[in-house]
């Protein structure tokens, strides 16, 4: 048994962030790998000593095994550690790391070969009797074959990257067209992700939950489970929240899908950590979907529950030594949940963002007064760059309570607390969907997002209780700032100008519903009693405020009631736009005869661009498929825009003639830039 002394991380981002914390935990030196665009990273940061790979592409440096290769020589690394995407899952790649007398801290190749790759895996789990998808396992070579097979099978079909994992070169397909389409588009994805364009197809099953076994073996034969994770809430194929266990589980199924996973691990001397994937049904019939021969993005939930360091696991394994625990041993304890946080805007079609984090606060980790568990896992930082070519996650931020409830409510207030600003993310829908009574209830697929959000997202569902606290706290934060403007205006404390407590507030949500209050506010500094009139009702309601608020910071700490009431916050003209639990609101507050003259105001119509195609996320024009002149249908394909190693086609939301085409493939256009013009 050789100790392992120096490990490179061949990644990047959060999960070269987190395989380095354990290693320095073990007392084993670090090096970190970096392409241009990653030169001030965190990883490289964080880590003993950094080597350069390359260009931004990954195609260009994580992913070109010789680079890699080249770096563990000039460090002089001992082993090596994956992470997850790029080389993870090529078994080429440990087989040169063996050649050179390094330790992969994975599995063996044979592992990988066998249950890596999604065509291969599926042949070998009907040889052992595993239930799987109907599907075709061969290889595909071009679209008229894609949907020939795709009829045979019965549409709707997955037309999946056969080297796949995130998402990525993957397409649910309803018709020939969408076959056809996105058989070329998941080729084009799998090549630029994976250096390998090969896909197949299987049966979409509708309405299935996603649910996973994690697994971990060593180089004895020794292979356990750890439970599961419930990871049906997706978008594109791609998990937004995990929870450890699942909701819809029992203790038999998890215990038979256990076994089973073992049992296929087993059968090709699994001796890492790993995760076999299952579809399970309403009736909790469960079939093999594949298995990641690698750490998996949502392992920290199956650590919150079992206590088990998976990648230190992983390294002892790789070094030898046997599990630390039998299958006996392994106890689940409370429940944890996953927030996958992405520089992507849920309001403009959860497109991609990319610049530079302005303000990057998460919530404080550790153990909050409820007794939850706090964890946050990220490769980012104020002020650096979130880049066009990679993956868009910017953290996982985790929670773990003594049962469900508890770690939602965590997440809901950790939620609160996070501050982001200067690029779009998710935030706003991962809080509503954690007050979606569906989601409470447990009541999940992986059509959730698609059945909930047909039409994109819109923001949440007003709650009224909500609103009034926040018009009620805003009043409050208009008079600590008018106060405050008064002291600091030269003005001698005995002689202050008057600022009346009585305030209009006018708030209008992100759908345009505007709600108006008057607030009487009574009371010194501290406990502020705020006598609320709605106009709508004239119903008056008091509440007890209290907000430790200044003007300039951007996260309110409020009391309602005795009640926590945080939200996020930013000043506008006569007042502040504010974000809460999925809803932008901009509290207009004014003096009663300022209210009064505004409301006779002209409204300022936007600008008319029903005309335009425009760029909905800085990217590179992958091809245009129309020219000048042409008629264009509604629905149609207008164009392929590529970012974040996401291919997105943009479509004629009416009929019209193509009038001028401002960009040509291989363009890098900025967001809302002009494609073409229509007549």
């Amino acid at each position: 048994m050789t100790k392992i002394k120096k490990i490179l991380i061949a990644n990047r981002g959060e999960i070269a962030c987190r395989v380095i914390k354990t290693a320095r935990n073990m007392g084993i030196e670090t090096v970190a790998v970096y392409s241009d665009a990653d030169k001030h990273a965190l990883h490289v940061e964080m880590a003993d000593e950094a080597v350069h790979i390359g260009p931004p592409p990954a195609n260009q440096s994580y992913i070109v095994m010789d680079k890699i290769l080249d770096a563990i020589k000039q460090s002089g690394a001992d082993a090596v550690h994956p992470g997850y995407g790029f080389l993870s899952e090529n078994p080429e790649f440990p087989k040169a790391l063996k050649k050179m007398g390094i330790t992969f801290i994975g599995p063996n190749p044979k592992a990988i070969t066998a249950m890596g790759d999604k065509i291969t895996s599926k042949k070998l789990a009907q040889e052992a009797g595993v239930s799987t998808v109907p599907g075709h396992m061969g290889l595909i070579e071009d679209a008229d074959e894609a949907v020939k097979i795709a009829n045979n099978i019965g549409y709707p079909v997955m037309i999946k990257a056969s080297a796949g994992g995130g998402g990525k070169g993957m397409r649910i397909a309803w018709n020939d067209e969408e076959a056809r389409e996105g058989f070329q588009a998941s080729k084009n994805e799998a090549a630029a992700s994976f250096g390998d364009d090969r896909i197949f197809i299987e049966k979409f099953v509708t309405q299935p939950r996603h649910i996973e076994i994690q697994v971990l073996g060593d180089k004895h034969g020794n292979v356990i489970y750890l439970g599961e994770r419930e990871c049906s809430i997706q978008r594109r194929n791609q998990k937004v929240i995990e929870e450890a266990p699942s909701p819809f589980l029992d203790e038999a199924t998890r215990k038979a899908m256990g076994e089973e996973s073992v049992a296929l691990a087993k059968a090709v001397d699994y001796d890492s950590a790993g995760t076999v994937e299952f579809i399970v049904d309403g009736d909790k019939n469960f079939y093999f979907l594949e298995m990641n021969t690698r750490l998996q993005v949502e392992h920290p939930v199956t650590e919150l529950i079992t206590g088990v360091d998976l990648v230190e696991e992983m390294i002892r394994s790789a070094q030898g030594e046997k599990l630390s625990m039998k299958q006996k041993d392994v106890q689940l304890n409370g429940w944890a949940i996953e927030s996958r946080i992405y520089a992507e805007d849920p309001f403009r079609n959860f497109l991609p963002s990319i610049g530079r984090l302005v303000k990057y606060r998460p919530p404080a980790e550790g153990v909050n007064r409820s007794g939850a568990i706090i964890r946050n896992d990220t490769g980012v930082y104020e002020g650096g760059e979130i880049s066009m070519y990679y993956d868009p996650m910017i953290a996982k931020l985790c929670t773990w309570g003594e049962d469900r409830g508890v770690a939602i409510n965590a997440q809901r207030s950790a939620l609160d607390n996070f501050e982001l600003e200067g690029i779009g993310h998710n935030i706003p829908f991962l809080q509503a969907v954690y007050d979606h009574d569906r989601f409470e209830r447990g009541d999940i697929t992986t059509a959730f997002i698609a059945d909930e959000y047909p039409d994109g997202f819109e923001g949440a569902d007003i709650n009224s209780g909500h609103a009034r606290k926040i018009a009620a706290v805003c009043a409050l934060m208009h008079d600590i700032k008018e106060h405050r403007a008064a002291e600091i205006s030269g003005a001698l404390p005995n002689h202050k100008r008057h600022i009346p407590d009585i305030w209009s507030v006018e708030l209008k949500v992100s759908n345009d519903e505007v709600y108006h209050y008057t607030a009487d506010i009574n009371g010194e500094e501290g406990l502020r009693t705020i006598i609320m009139d709605d106009e709508g009702d004239k119903a008056a309601l008091e509440l007890e405020v209290m907000t430790g608020w200044t003007p300039g910071q951007t996260l309110v700490r409020a009391s309602v009631d005795a009640a926590t009431f945080n939200f996020q916050v930013q000043p506008i003209s006569e007042g502040f736009k504010v974000w809460h639990r999925g809803v932008e609101y901009k509290a207009a507050i004014r003096n009663p005869r300022a209210a009064e003259l505004a409301r006779l105001m002209p409204v300022k119509i936007p600008p008319d661009t029903s005309n335009l195609l425009l760029c909905p996320m800085p990217g590179v024009i992958v091809s245009i498929m129309v020219e000048e002149g042409q008629e264009i249908m509604d629905g149609q394909a207008l164009a392929i825009v590529e970012a974040m190693k996401m291919e997105n086609t943009l479509r004629a939301e009416k009929k019209a003639v193509v009038k001028k085409i401002n960009a040509a493939p291989g363009d890098n256009l900025a967001v809302d830039e002009v494609i073409m013009e229509f007549e």
